[in-house]
């Protein structure tokens, strides 16, 4: 799916914060999905650097249905592409920008979100079909330089920074004020081990938060 397409589905999302799973186990991944989509997350990832990740991406498939989008993180190859695509995965997230495997994802139908630091990486990832792009890290791709980026790119890109964005408004304001349209979370809302209900209550702090920044 093309950035303008995957843009206007991204548009629809009611809480457009992209849960990242590194180190969930399958034996988690059932009450770990189900948990998420009842406090609004609808974009899950299962790093493919976690315990059999293959198997946690088709159980939390099956749990989430077509109530969401389920994929993996940390896809460095094409090889990994086809082995999501086989376990039920809809997305394709990486660290990195590489063409190969943007290509290999429009191929199978799947969204594609490739990580970028700069514009001549946005613009490749683009020209390769990437759905949206992932500003990684976060912690670089400070408002100051999403601002400037956004100034290149096409108005109708997706931007996500990921890395380091904590449950605060005053941080996810900003980032949106400079033409974020979302975000991906890692360590603060899930950590390997954690009970339901303390995820519970992180995935509602972040969504109370992203509530109070995306006031106008």
């Amino acid at each position: 799916m093309n950035y303008l397409n995957f843009s206007r589905r991204w548009q629809e999302c009611t809480l457009p914060l992209i849960a990242i799973l590194r180190g969930i186990t399958p034996e988690e991944a059932q009450g770990v999905a189900q948990t998420l989509l009842e406090c609004g997350f609808t974009y899950l990832e299962v790093p493919l650097n976690s315990p059999r990740p293959l198997e946690s991406i088709t159980i939390m498939a099956n749990t989430v249905g077509d109530k969401g989008y389920v994929g993996a993180g940390t896809v460095l190859t094409e090889h990994q592409v086809h082995q999501v695509a086989e376990a039920g995965g809809q997305l394709i997230i990486s660290p990195n920008m590489e063409p190969s495997v943007i290509r290999a994802t429009l191929e199978l139908g799947l969204l594609s979100l490739p990580g970028i630091a700069t514009p001549g990486e946005a613009f490749t990832a683009l020209r390769s079909g990437a759905s949206a792009l992932k500003f990684f890290p976060a912690e670089l791709m400070t408002p100051a330089v999403t601002r400037a980026m956004r100034a290149v790119l096409p108005a109708e890109v997706v931007c996500l920074p990921v890395g380091g964005v904590n449950a605060d408004a005053g941080q996810m304001r900003a980032y949106l004020q400079a033409g974020a349209n979302g975000f991906g979370l890692g360590g603060g809302l899930y950590q390997p081990g954690i009970t339901l209900s303390a995820l519970r209550e992180r995935a509602l702090a972040y969504q109370a938060t992203w509530l109070l920044a995306a006031q106008k």
